[in-house]
């Protein structure tokens, strides 16, 4: 029992000198210098390294994932772009080696009015097309979206065109407007209307390669509206027709401001196709008669494999980019202000 009781103040006195070790420890720790401060500027092991470690695995997935997406942007887009600008900088004639011509062939844009022509018949191709595209493709949206019998037939029917090869129909069409043998003025003339040259008369011409690309694309615009009218909460027009309005007022109130999203998207795609039509202008009229159907996509194929001046036609090329991205900045500053996303 002594001996026991003789331990117990031994172990007393060793706690409390570690407790008071402790203490010392932590005391000049608080003090600059000494041996038991923290070094400075050195991360303490141990804390955050995990997660952060764990952050940075989860990046390199998302750009191993992106990466395939990446490739075919650089590959497709970004790096034909860089070339076509290179190339504008030089003489090329295919069969010679190319000579470095600095701004030469932007002066000879500045002063080629067969250019600006094209760009002119390319403008009105749009004003032409675009217009009537979008207010059909509503419209048809508009009618398909009511639940009637077969609805689902009428819709695949209107998207078969679209889902056509350009060339191909370029040349139904071209039959259909042939002003003897054509079935569009066989049908006028049972009426007791002569129909005009509708693609060899200058006036007819470009209006005539405008309703065929209407004719084509008005599905492709209709796909995207129906899917945008079936969006909006049918709590909305029940709500409005409580209140009192007419389907006129439902209409400009409420479908048109909230289908915004969806005119922002088909306006922005379909002007830049319009911008770059070619293949429907190359099936019926190869740029004519007289030069009224080359819009400037056509006028670049003409100069660069008709007369081989590749240089040029990358110039023609460089316009044409900055002719559609001036056009494509208009409208999303346009619709910028005038999009609703959230419905909530």
């Amino acid at each position: 029992m002594t001996s026991s009781a003789g331990h117990l103040p031994g172990r007393a006195d060793a706690a409390s000198g570690t407790e008071s070790d402790r203490a010392a420890v932590s005391e000049s720790a608080l003090v600059p210098g000494s041996a038991a401060e923290p070094a400075r500027g050195r991360p303490v092991l141990g804390r955050g390294t995990g997660p952060r470690r764990r952050l940075r695995h989860r990046n390199w997935y998302a750009y191993l994932f992106v990466a395939p997406s990446l490739f075919g942007v650089f590959a497709f887009l970004l790096l034909p772009l860089l070339i076509v600008l290179g190339l504008s900088l030089f003489h090329w004639e295919l069969l010679s080696s190319p000579s470095f011509a600095g701004l030469a062939n932007y002066r000879r844009l500045a002063g080629d009015g067969g250019t600006w022509h094209s760009v002119w018949v390319t403008v009105l191709f749009v004003l032409l097309s675009i217009p009537a595209q979008t207010v059909l493709g509503l419209l048809l949206a508009l009618l398909l979206n009511q639940r009637v019998k077969g609805v689902a037939f009428y819709r695949a029917l209107f998207v078969v065109p679209w889902m056509a090869t350009p060339i191909v129909m370029g040349l139904v069409w071209t039959w259909i407007f042939d002003p003897r043998d054509g079935a569009l003025n066989k049908l006028l003339g049972v009426a007791g209307v002569s129909g005009p040259d509708w693609l060899t008369d200058p006036s007819w011409a470009l209006p005539s390669v405008a309703l065929v690309n209407v004719w084509q694309y008005s599905g492709y615009t209709m796909l995207f509206f129906l899917a945008g009218l079936q969006g909006i909460p049918q709590e909305l027009y029940d709500a409005a027709a409580t209140d009192g309005a007419s389907p006129v007022q439902r209409f400009f109130q409420i479908t048109l401001p909230l289908l915004n999203p969806t005119t922002f998207f088909v306006t922005v795609t379909n002007l830049v196709g319009a911008f770059q039509i070619f293949d429907t202008v190359y099936a019926m009229t190869d740029g004519g008669p007289s030069g009224s159907t080359e819009v400037l996509n056509f006028r670049i194929y003409e100069t660069a494999f008709r007369q081989f001046d590749f240089g040029y036609a990358s110039t023609l090329a460089a316009l044409l980019f900055l002719l559609i991205l001036a056009v494509t900045l208009a409208q999303v500053r346009f619709f910028a202000k005038r999009t609703t996303y959230d419905l909530s």
